[in-house]
C-alpha cells in the first residue's frame, strides 16, 4: 500500500463539503477476546454469515456515499492490507501502525492532517446491523448539527440486541442529548460515531483512548445519540459469532 498522502485523500466529488465524507475505521487491535481464532486471523477479517466484519462496515459507508475510509492497521496488518487492496468503494487509505499501536485516540491524531476540518465518522469493526430499514450511517449524518454537537453516536437498545453482555452505556434526554448515569441503561454505543476533528487539536500524546472525548462532550451537553434501526449484533468473542449467525438465520426464516 502507498503511504498516506494528501493526494490520495481528495474529497469525493459526489459529496458536498458540508456532508461528512471521511470515516476512520479501527482495524489495528489485537482481538484478544476472540482468541484462539485471532491467533492467525485479525478480528476485522473474521467472517459472520459469510461476510467479514470489516466488509460489513465498509459496505455501510459505501451505501451512505462516504467516499474515503482510513483504516489503521497493526496486528496481522499484511492480511488486512491484502484483503482491502482491490476495494474501490469506499476508497481505502491505510494508516500503518505496525511500529506502535496508538489506541483509537492516537490513531485519529496521526491522520488529522488528512481528515481536515470537517466532521468525520469513527467506526469499530466488531459490530454491525442486520435488516436495517434505512442506512444508519446516513441517519447519523442527517442528525448532525455542527452548532450543538461535538460528538454524535449511533446507539442500539441494550435489550434485544445480540451480544450485549453488560448493562448498557447511555440514556437519552428528550432532545437527544446522551446522559451518563449509574446503573442499567437502555442504550449501548453501537460502534459508529461522528466527531469534530477540532477536539484533538491540543492533544500532544501519541497513544491515548477515544472514550474520554465522548465523556467530555457529555459533560458539556454536546454529546448526542441517534437510535439505530435494525438488529444490532456485537461480535466480541468467538461464542458471539455463533449467536450472531443464529440470530441472522432466525430473521431469514
Amino acid at each position: 500500500m502507498k503511504p498516506i498522502s494528501q493526494d490520495s485523500f481528495a474529497t469525493p466529488e459526489r459529496l458536498t463539503p458540508a456532508v461528512p465524507h471521511t470515516a476512520m475505521v479501527f482495524a489495528a487491535g489485537l482481538g484478544t477476546r476472540m482468541r484462539p481464532l485471532t491467533n492467525t486471523t485479525p478480528k476485522p477479517l473474521v467472517s459472520v454469515a459469510g461476510r467479514t466484519l470489516i466488509d460489513r462496515a465498509l459496505d455501510d459507508f459505501a451505501q451512505a456515499g462516504i467516499g474515503t475510509a482510513i483504516v489503521n492497521v497493526h496486528y496481522l496488518a499484511d492480511q488486512i492490507e491484502a484483503h482491502l487492496a482491490s476495494r474501490v468503494d469506499p476508497r481505502i487509505v491505510i494508516s500503518d501502525e505496525r511500529d506502535l499501536l496508538l489506541d483509537q485516540g492516537g490513531g485519529i491524531r496521526r491522520v488529522l492532517p488528512l481528515i481536515g476540518d470537517d466532521p468525520f465518522f469513527v467506526c469499530n469493526t466488531d459490530a454491525f446491523w442486520h435488516d436495517a430499514q434505512q442506512s444508519n450511517v446516513a441517519a447519523l449524518a442527517r442528525a448532525w448539527d455542527l452548532e450543538k454537537m461535538d460528538v454524535a453516536l449511533l446507539l442500539a437498545p441494550t435489550h434485544g440486541s445480540v451480544g450485549v453482555d453488560w448493562d448498557g452505556d447511555f440514556d437519552l434526554a428528550p432532545d437527544g442529548r446522551i446522559i451518563r448515569r449509574a446503573g442499567p441503561k437502555p442504550y449501548v454505543y453501537a460502534g459508529v460515531g461522528l466527531m469534530k476533528p477540532q477536539l484533538f487539536a491540543q492533544e500532544t500524546q501519541d497513544v491515548f483512548k477515544l472514550a474520554p472525548f465522548f465523556f467530555a462532550a457529555a459533560e458539556q451537553g454536546r454529546l448526542f445519540g441517534v437510535v439505530s434501526s435494525g438488529l444490532w449484533l456485537h461480535v466480541g468473542t468467538v461464542a458471539a459469532i455463533e449467536d450472531a449467525e443464529k440470530a441472522i438465520a432466525a430473521r431469514r426464516a
